[in-house]
């Protein structure tokens, strides 16, 4: 039998959408690579009575819990104790512990310059200091301690591992999480579970959905699940290694039926441009108009990126694409600020005045307002210009301003790799 696992991350401000969860998903793939599958990822807020019942509703069918937040020093942060209440495990002061974090709280104000009233510090370092009977200490990596609580003797249910909600701190704790006794223990069933994802480009989920139907009685062990986002539907499929040839009966098919349109078995569109552009030894310059600089903060995230990416200019007002991008007065008049002659335009003038390898304009309406019904709402035009000739691209995108916005970005990668790659046309 597979060993499972629960997640329940705690906080308000992740309920109401003011952070994003950033540790559920992270901690489900880190478990993933070990063999370990997520049942579910519960978010609370910060109410005892919601942490309770989310501690409930998953002990019973998983071998380990996994709590991330809820371990600072103020009120709100109650997470330790609700667990240990929850495991049979009345919480006690580690005075060892109390002076560790005391130390940290120390050399981090020192660090920061920051003035703190020693009786409320005191307290906050106290409350931090607060274990529940015989669990498992893990070392802060900011503040707040780790902690692995087993049930009470006597109580049957799995051990819960809990976690800091700075993702920082998460990630850092993990080794020491998962290399101690307790979690050891929990996880020792655990076996390869496999994971492997097809992209394709342009291709609607009924198309897919169709094919599936088809090979559905050859796909014993795989659990797929697909998502299309931004134009792309990825196809992601978890599977033990005894189900691999099934994998090779899904990747035949789905190869059969949509090989135009599959562009990668793995790597995104993202990081297959990234290794393009490393392996060409080109760079890139972004001439962007209604994504306002979008394009080139999403090149900019990929690692490694300062060695081919040179810049970008956001060149909203017609003015700054005549002074900052030298796009033609005489060409914005006749042809319009959005039109594939200006996208192609600050393609030229992004690459010339930066003097990269391959330039990429994109231009458009984003909405809600400004369009007619020669353009509408939605109206994009994009062109990359390089080395070995050009490609561009008009669509009209359906959508809220910022969805047309992410959507265009998303067209604008895939037209870069379609110029350096080939593959389906983006």
């Amino acid at each position: 039998m597979a060993v499972r696992a629960g997640i329940v991350v705690t906080g308000t401000e992740v309920l109401t959408g003011r952070v994003s969860d950033r540790n559920g998903p992270w901690l489900a793939e880190a478990l993933r690579a070990r063999g370990v599958d997520v049942g579910s990822v519960v978010v609370v807020g910060d109410r005892p009575e919601d942490l309770r019942a989310a501690l409930g509703f998953l002990a019973g069918s998983v071998d380990l819990v996994i709590t991330s937040g809820g371990l600072g020093p103020t009120a709100d942060d109650l997470t330790a104790a609700v667990v240990g209440d929850f495991q049979g495990r009345p919480s006690i002061v580690d005075e060892a512990l109390e002076e560790r974090i005391a130390a940290v709280v120390a050399r981090l104000s020192a660090r920061r310059g920051w003035r703190m009233d020693p009786g409320a510090t005191a307290a906050g370092v106290r409350k931090q200091a607060q274990v529940p009977a015989g669990a498992t200490v893990l070392e802060p990596v900011g503040t707040a301690p780790g902690l692995v609580v087993p049930v009470a003797e006597g109580r049957s249910g799995p051990p819960v591992l809990v976690l800091p909600g700075p993702p920082s701190e998460l990630q850092g704790m993990w080794p020491a999480a998962v290399d101690s006794a307790p979690v050891r223990a929990a996880l020792a069933g655990a076996t390869e579970l496999r994971q492997r994802t097809l992209r394709l480009w342009g291709t609607p989920e009924s198309e897919l959905a169709a094919t599936l139907r088809r090979v559905d009685d050859e796909l014993a062990g795989l659990e797929v699940t697909t998502c299309l986002r931004d134009g792309e539907l990825e196809i992601v499929t978890r599977y033990d290694a005894g189900a691999e040839p099934a994998y090779g009966r899904l990747e035949q098919a789905v190869t059969a039926d949509f090989g135009d349109t599959l562009f990668s078995d793995g790597p995104t569109a993202d990081a297959l441009v990234a290794t393009a552009f490393a392996d060409r030894g080109w760079t890139v310059a972004v001439g962007e108009s209604c994504t306002g600089g979008l394009l080139t903060a999403r090149l900019t995230a990929v690692e490694g990126s300062s060695a081919w990416v040179l810049g970008g200019v956001a060149a909203y007002a017609n003015s700054a694409k005549e002074q900052l991008l030298d796009v033609p007065a005489a060409t914005l008049a006749q042809a319009g600020a959005v039109s594939p002659e200006v996208a192609r335009a600050l393609a030229e003038g992004a690459r010339s005045r930066f003097g990269s390898d391959v330039g990429i304009g994109l231009t458009g309406i984003a909405g809600p307002g400004g369009g007619t019904a020669e353009k509408p709402v939605g109206t994009v035009h994009l062109a990359a210009v390089g080395p070995d000739g050009e490609v561009a691209k008009s669509v009209v995108l359906m959508g809220s301003r910022d969805s047309i916005r992410q959507r265009t970005t998303a067209h604008a990668v895939h037209l870069l790799r379609q110029l350096l790659l080939g593959g389906p046309p983006a």
